[in-house]
Order: C-alpha cells, then structure tokens, then sequence
C-alpha cells in the first residue's frame, strides 16, 4: 500500500453526517480528499473545516446532484480529466423523503439517489480507481435493509410509497450491488464492501412526517455521533486487516451477516442489469 499522503479519496455526501465526519477522520490520516456536495456553499464549508482537521490538507470540492444521471456523467468526466487514479471511492450520498417524488431522470427519489447514484458514478470511475492497483470501494448501507425487498415491477414504488419502505429497498439495492460488483471485479485489485453506521445523530429522517420524524426529532441525541457512524467505513477505507476483502458487509469493525434477499446472487445479476439499462450504461 502507497503512503497515504499519495492515495486519493473520492467522498460523495460530504457535506454533513457521515461523509463530513469520514473527510476529517480520513485527512488527519493524510488522504487526498475530493469532497463531492450538492451545494457549493456546504461543500466549500465542510472544505474549510477537512483543512481546521488536518491543516496540511488541501481537499478539492466538486458540485454535483446525484439524484441526475447527466450530472453525474460531468462529475465523472471532471474527476477523469483530472485525476488519472482513485484510491479509495465513499458512495455515501443518500437520504430519505417523506412523499414520493421524481428525479429528473423519472426515477422514484430514494431508488434514483441511493442506489442508482451508486451505480452509475462507481461504474463511471471503474478505470481510475482500476489503474490504482489496490483501490477500494465503500457502500454505506443500513441495518434496515434487512426489511426491504427488491420489486422489478415496481422499482419506483408507483403503486404504493412508504419513505421507509423504499429506504430499506434501496439500502438491499446497495448490497446487492456491492456483491455484484464484487464478483465482476474479482481479479483487478480492486475491492467493494458495505457496511451499516449504526443509528447517527445527522439530519436523517428528521423532515419526516410520521412517528419516526418525530423520534429523530426529539431523541436524536441519544443516537451516535457522526463519528462513530463513521468509523466502519473509515477502517474499510483505510486499514490493512480489511486488504483483499470484498463482497462482505460490516457493522462495528466487523463482518455482520446480511438478510437472505441481501444475499441472493440471481436478484443481483438481475438489478445490476436493470441498472444498467435505467443509466443506459449499456
């Protein structure tokens, strides 16, 4: 493994929560950052503070919405032009709404986000992170992917919307991918994993309408800090008793055993193929 100081790390999400607190945690470690934020404001912002956390770090900011496919595409070719390899990719974009909304691209919101901003963008930069020689890739996934369900007749929850429901159908979607991609990248070098941060005191859920809105609301305190909801991923990032794993997902700084649907090799092939068509990556 190169010296950290010469290894590039792409965060998506990097704004707030989890992303926030993995940019500090990784440039204290010396890392190269590219901090990826729909906002330029909040992106410039978290930029500052990575350079408060490690003062020798001169992290680059990209702005891109990742809920569009076509802002995606000029990420991609931002970060090709510029950056012949990537170290290390932090897919952790995400969220959850309270109703039922489209992306520009008509896709449901939470599926178009979660999982196909994923997708698209990781398949996008396969050659840099490729031409790293030992690059990995880190899925934040979640626990409640273990009540979710893929349905291929019903991807964009048209017939029936529950902000929950779809959040744990993208949060399989992300582990399913991560199993996918692992076995089409077997042989390269590079590794995928996933892995659960845990219940964190972010700005998640907090705009839902329902019970659980009102939980993240007025007992968010009792969650755990940004930093601990980070710290898997860090070490999935970062460390060597993880070098040469991929395929797996993690929770607490060790392997966890994901739901049966999480594991089943037929459903992956299948979404991956139906991605792919959605992002017309074919």
């Amino acid at each position: 493994m190169r010296n950290n100081d010469s290894r590039y790390c792409l965060i998506t999400g990097a704004t707030s929560g989890i992303g926030k607190a993995a940019a500090c945690e990784l440039a204290r470690r010396g890392y190269k950052l590219m901090l990826v934020g729909r906002s330029r404001e909040r992106t410039e912002a978290v930029q500052k503070l990575v350079q408060e956390c490690s003062p020798e770090s001169s992290p680059e900011i990209y702005v891109a919405d990742l809920s569009s496919q076509n802002a995606i595409r000029v990420l991609a070719n931002e970060i090709l032009n510029s950056h012949q390899r990537i170290d290390i990719l932090f897919n952790n974009a995400g969220g959850i709404f309270g109703e039922r909304m489209t992306t520009a691209d008509g896709h449901e919101w939470t599926f178009g986000l979660n999982h196909l901003g994923y997708f698209y963008l990781t398949n996008l930069l396969l050659e840099p992170l490729k031409a790293a020689g030992n690059a990995r890739i880190v899925n934040v996934s979640s626990q409640v992917h273990m009540i979710g369900a893929i349905d291929f007749d019903d991807l964009h929850s048209t017939q029936s919307y529950s902000p929950m429901k779809a959040y744990a159908n993208s949060k399989l979607a992300n582990i399913l991918f991560t199993n996918e991609l692992a076995r089409r990248l077997a042989g390269t070098g590079v590794t995928v994993n996933a892995f659960h941060p845990g219940a964190v005191r972010t700005n998640f859920g907090r705009d839902l309408p329902n019970v659980v809105g009102m939980y993240f609301r007025h007992f968010g305190f009792l969650l755990r800090t940004p930093e601990k909801g980070a710290e898997t991923g860090v070490w999935l990032a970062s460390s060597d008793q993880v070098a040469g794993l991929s395929g797996k997902y993690f929770q607490d700084l060790k392997e966890a055993w994901s739901s049966r649907a999480a594991r089943d090799a037929s459903v992956a092939k299948k979404l991956w193929d139906v991605s792919a068509s959605l992002t017309g990556l074919n």
